[in-house]
C-alpha cells in the first residue's frame, strides 16, 4: 500500500525471474536523502524494490512485501563531487554492483518502518564513505613514566603468580 500524496511509479521486474508477485520497482517523489548538512540524496536518483520478508507478520506474511531494497547509482550520482565518488568508489567497492549500492531492509514487519531503515543506513554508509581520511599517524617513542608503569604492572603479576605458586622449603 502506498501512503496518500506519494506519487509513484511501478514497473514489474522482469529482469529476475520469479512470479509476478515477486516484487517490482518503486520511485517515490519524495523522501530525499540527508546525508549532512551539504549532501542531500534526491529521491529522483533512489530505487525501490519490495520483497516478501522473511520472519514474523502473523497472517500478513504470505501477502504483505515488507522487504525493502534501496538502490542508489554511486557511481552515475550527480551530487557528488569528483573527489565524493573517488571515496565512496574506493570505500564501499566491494558492496558497489556496477557502481549502484544496494540496500536491503527487513528488520521491521511494516514496509515504511523498512524504508526508514535503508534510507538510514544509507546516509550512514555514505556519510562514512565521503568523510575525509584522518591526517596520518606521527610516530612517537614511549614516556620514560609509561615503561616505568608498564614494568612495574609486570612486576605486580610476576609476585601475584609466585604468591599462588606451592611453598619449595
Amino acid at each position: 500500500m502506498v501512503p496518500p500524496g506519494l506519487r509513484v511509479s511501478w514497473t514489474l521486474n522482469r529482469g529476475r525471474g520469479g512470479g509476478a508477485h515477486d516484487g517490482g520497482m518503486l520511485s517515490s517523489a519524495g523522501s530525499d536523502v540527508r546525508v549532512s548538512a551539504g549532501l542531500v540524496i534526491p529521491a529522483a536518483e533512489l530505487s525501490w524494490r519490495f520483497s516478501r520478508s522473511s520472519g514474523p507478520g502473523g497472517q500478513g506474511v504470505n501477502t504483505a512485501d515488507s522487504r525493502v531494497e534501496l538502490i542508489w547509482d554511486a557511481a552515475r550520482s550527480a551530487v557528488l563531487s569528483r573527489v565524493q565518488r573517488e571515496r565512496v568508489t574506493d570505500r564501499l567497492e566491494s558492496r558497489l554492483v556496477d557502481g549502484g549500492l544496494t540496500i536491503a531492509a527487513s528488520e521491521h514487519r511494516n514496509q515504511l518502518r523498512n524504508r526508514d531503515a535503508a534510507r538510514a543506513r544509507l546516509a550512514a554508509l555514505v556519510a562514512e564513505a565521503v568523510r575525509p581520511p584522518a591526517p596520518p599517524r606521527r610516530a612517537t617513542r614511549p614516556t620514560r613514566g609509561s615503561k616505568e608503569r608498564r614494568l612495574q604492572a609486570k612486576q605486580r603479576r610476576t609476585d601475584v603468580k609466585r604468591l599462588r605458586q606451592r611453598p619449595t622449603d
